[in-house]
């Protein structure tokens, strides 16, 4: 992960503590420990969540996810996809706008599920993964319906009819060895 692409689960918890400061200062004006300690609770129970549950987001415990920071936005009066953009002293930093998030990040629980169990794969059987990636991937590209041709750029030669990346696909293939297989 490079350094400038934060996550977005170090994201939504920056973004729940901020709305707990909110409602924080929406309620006390001087807020000493004790009555942070049931403004925890009250905070909560706003969210509609146990006490516990809060104290363990808090310490990294547990993540929030997709429901959960849909429920927060409800609850808090926030936008839609609010829990997922940096606010606050995050955004200030002249991080990516946060009306385009990065495309090379995985953008849902669903993409990181996905992500993380290619990458495991990999990670056990680094030859085989990598052979029925590259098999699945080469049918979905050259299975893919042809587009239309564009308009020729200049500086670049036409494009010959019915090429639609399928004789690069098959150059590419013929140029790479096979794997050996274990024994």
């Amino acid at each position: 992960m490079t350094p400038g692409v934060r996550d977005v689960a170090q994201i939504r918890l920056d973004n729940a503590l901020l709305l707990f400061d909110e409602f924080v200062h929406a309620t006390v004006k001087h807020p000493d420990a004790a009555t942070l300690r049931g403004l925890e609770r009250r905070f909560a129970e706003r969210l509609q969540i146990q006490p516990s549950y809060w104290s363990q987001i808090k310490s990294r415990s547990r993540q929030i996810g997709e429901r959960l920071a849909r429920q927060f936005e409800v609850l808090c009066h926030k936008p839609p996809g609010w829990m997922d953009q940096p606010h606050g002293e995050a955004a200030s930093k002249g991080g990516p706008d946060p009306e385009e998030p990065p495309h090379n990040v995985p953008q849902d629980d669903d993409e990181r599920f996905i992500v993380g169990l290619v990458l495991t794969y990999y990670r056990r059987h680094p030859q085989r993964a990598r052979t029925r990636l590259l098999d699945l991937l080469g049918e979905v590209l050259s299975a893919a319906a042809p587009t239309p041709p564009a308009a020729p750029t200049p500086g670049k030669p036409p494009a010959r009819p019915g090429d639609d990346g399928t004789d690069l696909w098959m150059r590419t293939q013929t140029g790479v060895a096979p794997l050996k297989r274990k024994r």
